[in-house]
């Protein structure tokens, strides 16, 4: 596969992209070069290593280690997904390997390291990656330790005493949070928009310009979905942070990696235009990964799944047997989990969407097949209905989804918990 990728990564310049991009420490500036790859924007590892302050470590011929400000990225050719302090991070590409040289996704520069290493900022304006003085920086500690805690991944100072309310189990709001008792961790959500970059999913509404694009609306709501679990104590991986392409089985094993506890793919249903009145369908329905049982629930996978076109690269399939057994016992160990979040997703949206309650579905969908955990995909209404698109699109209407769906999570997270510390079967 790195044979591939390297002949593959011919370098030709974006008009699109920054040709290059300032890393700033203090008073001191250097400036990397940006190239533009089949598989996305780039720079040259070797050529951030001294602008950062960096070293580079290579475990295997495809696994390195990026060691910044005392922080170990890791990164793995071929695989669009950076590990930080133990949590998986999506990229907008996978490092790649040319002539012996490592190529890092720009994403890693631009996204992953600000938003994941303390005193790193981007301006995009600028095109400029700033790292803060360590005086700045130890400022900035004294001034917020839990939030400097929690990006280095370490322990965040004891907080204040619980109230009442959260010693029983419960937010101030009244949402029940995870058993405390039954898990020894903060659970692990990831969350994934689906579609974006190129792959703008479905367009709506039916016979009118398009003033909806499904890559939007994920990506989206999927935001609103991480601000509302995070400040219920849920940790969340966004398989996709920003308007990025994102190989299908990739999700699954950025969801992996993340050691999730469970994995939420968001959609945009699309009327078939076949239908008597496609323009009217609306509605929304969960699915978890299983054979369809009906024309439509293949309508819908077949719908998700032709995303796989716009991935710039298909990955040789494993034909050993062993491994095929292995993986499919892994799924349907959480097969009746899945069918159970499901069913929680959809009462939760339930109480919110004004559209039609189309049930609990099952379908062979890429994306949740290699998701080693209770995994769903909701479809959260049809992009292709006018009055649904209207809310859809309203910042009122994203806002309660996104609720809806944290308080479905929170509300089965508890239940599984309780599952597993009870030693059922899962």
């Amino acid at each position: 596969m790195i044979a591939f990728l390297a002949v593959a990564a011919l370098l030709q310049q974006g008009s699109t992209l920054p040709s290059s991009i300032t890393v700033r420490h203090g008073e001191r500036a250097a400036t990397v070069s940006v190239v533009s790859t089949r598989l996305g924007a780039m720079v040259r590892a070797a050529d951030v290593l001294s602008p950062l302050g960096a070293a580079l470590m290579r475990d295997t011929p495809e696994r390195f280690r990026l060691i910044v400000a005392g922080s170990t990225i890791e990164v793995q050719a071929g695989m669009a997904v950076a590990r930080v302090g133990g949590t998986a991070q999506p990229l907008a590409a996978a490092p790649a390997t040319l002539e012996g040289a490592l190529y890092l996704p720009l994403s890693l520069l631009t996204d992953v390291i600000p938003r994941t290493l303390p005193g790193f900022r981007y301006d995009a304006s600028r095109a400029e990656l700033r790292r803060e003085t360590d005086a700045a920086l130890a400022a900035n500690a004294a001034a917020d330790p839990p939030r400097l805690a929690a990006r280095q991944g370490a322990p965040a100072p004891a907080r204040a005493a619980p109230s009442p309310d959260a010693a029983k189990g419960a937010t101030p709001a009244g949402r029940a949070t995870p058993n405390a008792t039954a898990r020894a961790r903060r659970p692990v959500v990831v969350v994934d928009a689906g579609h974006g970059g190129r792959d703008r999913g479905m367009r709506g509404p039916l016979g009118r310009p398009p003033v909806l694009y499904e890559a939007d609306i994920t990506l989206a709501i999927a935001r609103r979905l991480r601000d509302e679990l995070e400040t219920r104590d849920i940790a969340v991986v966004m398989t996709r942070s920003t308007d990025t392409l994102i190989a299908l089985r990739d999700r699954g094993r950025i969801a992996n990696r993340a050691q999730g506890d469970l994995f939420l793919s968001i959609h945009v249903n699309a009327a078939n235009p076949r239908w008597r009145a496609p323009g009217a369908a609306r509605g929304f329905e969960t699915y978890f990964l299983s054979e369809a049982k009906t024309e439509d629930e293949r309508r819908v996978a077949e719908l998700e799944n032709e995303a796989v076109k716009y991935e710039v690269e298909a990955e040789a399939g494993n034909d050993d047997p062993l491994s095929f057994i292995l993986n499919d016992m892994k799924q349907n160990e959480y097969l009746r989990e899945s069918s159970e979040l499901a069913a929680t997703v959809q009462d939760g949206l339930r109480s919110v969407h004004p559209g039609t309650d189309r049930g609990v579905k099952q379908a062979g969908f890429v994306v949740l097949n290699g998701a080693f955990m209770p995994s769903v995909l909701v479809e959260i209404g049809f992009g292709t209905n006018a009055a649904e698109a209207a809310y859809l699109r309203s910042a009122d209407g994203q806002r309660e989804m996104a609720r809806a769906l944290a308080n479905a999570t929170v509300a089965y997270l508890e239940r599984y918990g309780s599952r597993r510390a009870g030693g059922t079967a899962r």
